[in-house]
C-alpha cells in the first residue's frame, strides 16, 4: 500500500499538472474578480467556463465529398476530443482539487464526480432493431471501479480557517431611581457605545485559540460617578486543547490526506474513461470495416444469384432445362437480395453509432447525417503471433490496471480514515487557559477630585490600551474538563463496521487481482481463438468458392442441377460472412487483451496530458480530392 502514499510535493505536481492541462483544455476554475483584489476575492464567486459544446476542428478536416474519412488513429483521436463522456469526466480532476480545497479549510468531504460509461455497442448482424441507442448494458463481470472514499465518522473536524469577528452597538436606557442618594437623580440616562472583535484560530492539532478585544464607553447624567463619562474594556485569550479524542494531525487532518487520495483516483478514473471509450470506439470502426466486406461479399452473392438466373432462363429457352430452374435460381436471387439490403442497413446504422461517438452534438453536428463514413483501414490477421509468458503478462497487467490501482488507494484512504475512527472511542479531555487583561479610564467628575486615588484612571482611549498591555487588572483561569460515556456502544460499533468494511475491501481488492488474472489469461485464449476462427473461416471460403466454381462446370456440361449450384451460392455467401465476421472478432479480442493488460492508451499512443488537453497530435491520411462516394 506504501507505494501509492505520494510524497507532498509530488501530489503537488500532479495538481499543477492537471490544472495546467485542465487550462489549456479551457476546463478550469479562473480565480474571482472585483475590486480591491485580495481583500474581497473570498468573497466573491469564482467563474466557472460554459461545456464547450463544439466539436474539435478534426472532424471537418475529415471531410471530403459528403464523405468522412476515417482511419483508426482518426477514430481515437476524435473520441478522445469530442466523445461526450471523456468531456464530462475531464471535469473529474477539477472537482477533485474542489473538495481538497473545501477539506483544507476543514469542510466535510463531498461525493464528486461520475463513473466510468460504458461506450457505444455496434448493431446486431440480424438486422436493425429501432429502438437501438447504442448502448452497452451494464457488465455483470471483470473487474469493476468506484470512485474516493466519502466518510464523515470519528470526532468533528474543526474549521481550519481563521474567522474575524467584529461587532458594534449603541445603546440608551432611561431607568427611574427610588433612592436619589447613590444616583442625584431620579431618573439614570445611560448612553453607551460598544465595540468587539475576535480572532479566532483552530489547528489540525486539536488547539482552539481565540483572542477577543472588547471596549464599552458609558456616559451616564449622575456626578456621583468618579469617572464620567468612562471606558472600559477588556483583552482576552482562550486556549482550549483536545488531549484525547479529537487530538493530532492524523485525525483532524485524515480529510485532507483522503482527499489527496481522492484526487489519485480522479486521475486514474479519467484515465479508465478515456481507455474504455478508445476501446469502445475502436470497436465500432473495426466494425464498420468489417459490415462493409459483408455488403461486398452480399454484393458479390447477389451478382452471383442474378447470373444464374440469367443462365436458367437460356437454357430453358433452349429446352435443355425445365422451367422450375428458373423459379429456384430467382428465389435464392431475392433471398441474396434481402441479406444485401440487410447487410446494408446494418452499414448505415454502424456508420450512424460511429458518428454520434465522435461528437458532441451528434450526428446533428454541421450536417453530419447525410455524411458517408469511409474506413481508410483495413483488418489484417497475422499468421501467428507470440502470445508471450502468462505470469508476465499478468504482473504487466496488475501494475497498468487502473481498477486495482483504484482498489489500493481506497484501502489506504480507509486506513486513514480508521484513525478518526478509533479515535472517537476515548473520552473527551480538554485543558483550556484564559488570560485577561482589564482596563478602566474615563473623564474625572467634580466627585472625583475628592479622591485622589483614582487620577491615575483619567485620561482616553490611549489610556484604556495602555492599561491592557500593561495588565493593570489581570484574570488567570486554568481547569480541564473530562467527558466519560458510559458503554460507548456507538463508537465501538463505528470502529467494529470500519473494520469489518476493510476487511471486505481487501477481499475484493484479492478477488479483483484474481479477476484480472482471468482477464489476461482468457483474453490470450480469446485471441488465440480468433485467429483460429479466422484461418478456418478463410479455408472455408477458399473452398467454397473452388466448389462452385467446380460445380458450375459441371453444370455447364449438364452433370448437376442448378440445385446444386443454388447451394453453392449460400455456401459461399454464408463462408464470406463468417470470414468478414471472424475478421472483426480477431479485432475485438486484440482490443480485449488490450484492455485487460491495460495497455490500450499505450499502444495507441496516447498520453494522459494529452487526453486532458483534449488534442491529440495526429497527422491524417485523408485524400487531397477524393471522388464523390469512393470506397475503398
Amino acid at each position: 500500500m506504501r507505494r501509492f502514499a505520494a510524497p507532498e510535493w509530488m501530489l503537488f505536481l500532479l495538481l499543477l499538472a492537471a490544472a495546467s492541462a485542465s487550462a489549456q483544455s479551457g476546463l478550469q476554475v479562473e480565480p474571482s474578480q472585483g475590486r480591491f483584489g485580495w481583500l474581497t476575492r473570498p468573497y466573491r464567486p469564482r467563474y466557472i467556463p460554459p461545456a464547450r459544446l463544439s466539436d474539435s476542428p478534426r472532424l471537418d478536416s475529415l471531410i471530403r465529398a459528403g464523405s468522412l474519412y476515417l482511419t483508426a488513429a482518426d477514430v481515437v483521436a476524435l473520441a478522445i476530443e469530442n466523445n461526450i463522456d471523456v468531456e464530462m469526466q475531464r471535469y473529474a480532476p477539477l472537482l477533485s482539487a474542489e473538495v481538497l480545497r473545501r477539506a483544507r479549510a476543514g469542510g466535510a468531504l463531498r461525493s464528486v464526480g461520475l463513473g466510468v460509461a460504458a461506450g457505444p455497442q455496434s448493431v446486431s448482424t440480424s438486422g436493425v432493431s429501432v429502438n437501438s441507442s447504442g448502448g452497452v448494458p451494464a457488465s455483470t463481470g471483470g473487474v469493476s471501479s468506484g470512485g474516493g472514499i466519502v466518510t464523515q465518522l470519528g470526532p468533528a473536524i474543526p474549521s481550519l480557517d481563521p474567522t474575524l469577528l467584529i461587532g458594534s452597538s449603541f445603546g440608551h436606557t432611561t431607568t427611574a431611581q427610588s433612592n436619589t442618594v447613590l444616583t442625584g437623580t431620579t431618573a439614570l440616562i445611560t448612553t453607551s457605545r460598544s465595540l468587539t472583535a475576535s480572532y479566532s484560530q483552530s489547528f489540525d492539532f486539536g488547539l482552539t485559540a481565540q483572542l477577543a478585544y472588547q471596549s464599552q464607553r458609558t456616559g451616564l447624567n449622575s456626578q456621583y460617578y468618579s469617572l464620567n463619562p468612562y471606558a472600559s474594556g477588556s483583552l482576552d485569550l482562550q486556549l482550549t486543547q483536545n488531549l484525547l479524542q479529537g487530538f493530532g494531525a492524523a485525525v483532524n487532518g485524515r480529510n485532507i490526506r483522503v482527499q489527496k487520495n481522492n484526487v489519485k483516483v480522479s486521475r486514474l478514473q479519467f484515465e479508465q474513461q478515456v481507455a474504455t471509450t478508445v476501446a469502445a470506439a475502436l470497436n465500432l470502426y473495426w466494425d464498420l470495416v468489417s459490415f462493409q466486406e459483408e455488403v461486398r461479399a452480399q454484393e458479390q452473392g447477389v451478382a452471383m444469384a442474378r447470373q444464374l438466373v440469367e443462365d436458367n432462363k437460356k437454357q430453358v429457352e433452349a429446352g435443355s432445362l425445365a422451367e422450375i430452374e428458373i423459379t429456384r435460381a430467382e428465389s435464392q436471387y431475392y433471398a441474396s437480395q434481402q441479406s444485401l439490403v440487410i447487410a446494408r442497413t446494418n452499414l448505415l446504422q454502424q456508420e450512424t453509432i460511429l458518428k454520434n461517438a465522435l461528437c458532441r452534438n451528434g450526428i446533428a453536428a454541421a450536417g453530419l447525417t447525410s455524411v458517408r463514413v469511409i474506413p481508410l483501414d483495413s483488418i489484417s490477421v497475422p499468421a501467428g503471433e507470440e502470445p508471450g509468458d502468462l505470469e508476465e503478462m499478468i504482473q504487466k497487467a496488475l501494475s497498468n490496471r487502473t481498477e486495482t490501482a483504484q482498489a489500493r488507494i481506497n484501502i489506504e484512504s480507509n486506513k486513514m480514515n480508521l484513525v478518526g475512527i478509533r479515535n472517537s472511542l476515548k473520552p473527551t479531555l480538554q485543558a483550556f487557559t484564559e488570560f485577561t487583561n482589564n482596563a478602566l479610564t474615563g473623564d474625572l467628575s467634580a466627585a472625583a477630585v475628592r479622591d485622589s486615588g483614582i487620577g491615575y484612571m483619567a485620561g482616553g482611549y490611549g489610556n484604556l490600551l495602555a492599561q491592557m498591555f500593561r495588565r493593570n487588572y489581570p484574570n488567570y483561569s486554568a481547569g480541564f474538563s473530562l467527558s466519560i460515556p458510559f458503554r460507548n456502544r456507538a463508537a465501538q460499533s463505528d470502529y467494529a463496521t470500519s473494520m469489518l468494511e476493510l476487511r471486505q475491501n481487501e477481499l475484493n481488492l484479492r478477488k479483483s487481482v484474481n479477476q484480472v488474472r482471468v482477464d489476461v489469461q482468457n483474453s490470450m485464449i480469446g485471441l488465440e481463438q480468433a485467429r483460429a476462427r479466422y484461418q478456418a473461416a478463410v479455408k472455408s471460403r477458399v473452398l467454397s468458392e473452388q466448389t462452385l466454381a467446380g460445380d458450375n462446370e459441371r453444370y455447364a456440361v449438364g452433370v448437376i442441377t442448378a440445385f446444386q449450384v443454388i447451394q453453392d451460392q449460400r455456401d459461399l455467401a454464408n463462408a464470406r460472412s463468417t470470414e468478414a465476421q471472424a475478421v472483426a472478432n480477431y479485432t475485438h479480442a486484440r482490443i480485449s487483451l488490450d484492455q485487460a493488460l491495460g495497455t490500450t492508451l499505450t499502444v495507441n499512443h496516447i498520453t494522459i496530458d494529452d487526453a486532458l488537453n483534449g488534442s491529440v497530435p495526429h497527422v491524417s491520411k485523408v485524400p487531397a480530392n477524393p471522388p464523390h462516394g469512393e470506397r475503398p
